[in-house]
C-alpha cells in the first residue's frame, strides 16, 4: 500500500467555494492523504492467435482520499504492449476504457456510490518508430459524498479488434478504505 500526499483539484476548488481552503502558505501536511493500491495484469490479445508475443502488461494504481464526507478518487494506468504490431496499426482495439468507481464498503456486495468511464483506445494504440507501445495515463479525479469505509475501485475494459467478443472486463484491486 502506498500513501502519497495529494490534493485533488475538485477538493481544492470545493474548499475555496466553501471558504475552507488552506492558506497560501499551507504546509504539505494540509494536503489530503491518498491511500493507494497497485496491481498488474498480463492480458492476452484475444484478436490475435499467431506466433508473435501479443500480451499487454497493464498496471493500475487506484487511489482514494477523504475530506470530511467527500471521497475523491483517481487511477494511474500504465501499460507496456508488444512491439509486433505495425507501428501505424490503429486497429488493435475496437474500444478500451477504464471505469473508476467510488464504492461503499459494507456487509455483502459493496454498492457503487459513483462511477465514470475514461476512454483509453487512442492512448494505447500509438507506437514509437521502433514499435514500442508504452505509456501512462492518470484519470481526472472523481468525488462524491460517501460514508466511512469508502474506497476507489477500477475495472479495465478491452474490446479487441476482430475477436467478436465485445468488451472483456479486467478487475483491479481497490484502494484501501478512507
Amino acid at each position: 500500500m502506498n500513501t502519497i500526499k495529494y490534493m485533488p483539484a475538485a477538493v481544492a476548488a470545493g474548499a475555496v467555494l466553501a471558504g475552507t481552503a488552506p492558506a497560501a502558505t499551507a504546509t504539505p501536511a494540509a494536503a489530503l492523504t491518498c491511500r493507494c493500491t497497485t496491481s498488474t495484469q498480463t492480458i492476452d490479445d484475444s484478436g490475435y492467435s499467431g506466433p508473435a508475443p501479443d500480451n499487454w502488461d497493464i498496471k493500475i494504481q487506484t487511489c482514494a482520499a477523504r475530506s470530511g464526507s467527500t471521497v475523491s478518487a483517481y487511477a494511474d494506468v500504465t501499460w507496456d504492449g508488444p512491439a509486433f504490431y505495425a507501428t501505424t496499426d490503429a486497429t488493435i482495439f475496437d474500444g478500451a476504457k477504464v471505469r473508476l468507481k467510488i464504492m461503499q464498503s459494507c456487509e455483502g456486495t459493496d454498492p457503487v456510490v459513483v462511477e465514470r468511464d475514461f476512454q483509453l483506445k487512442e492512448r494505447l494504440e500509438p507506437a514509437t518508430s521502433s514499435g514500442d507501445r508504452t505509456g501512462r495515463y492518470r484519470t481526472p479525479t472523481i468525488s462524491h459524498r460517501a460514508g466511512s469505509g469508502a474506497y476507489a475501485d477500477a475495472v479495465l475494459f478491452l474490446d479487441w479488434h476482430k475477436d467478436g467478443r465485445g468488451y472483456g472486463a479486467h478487475d483491479y484491486k481497490g484502494s484501501p478504505t478512507v
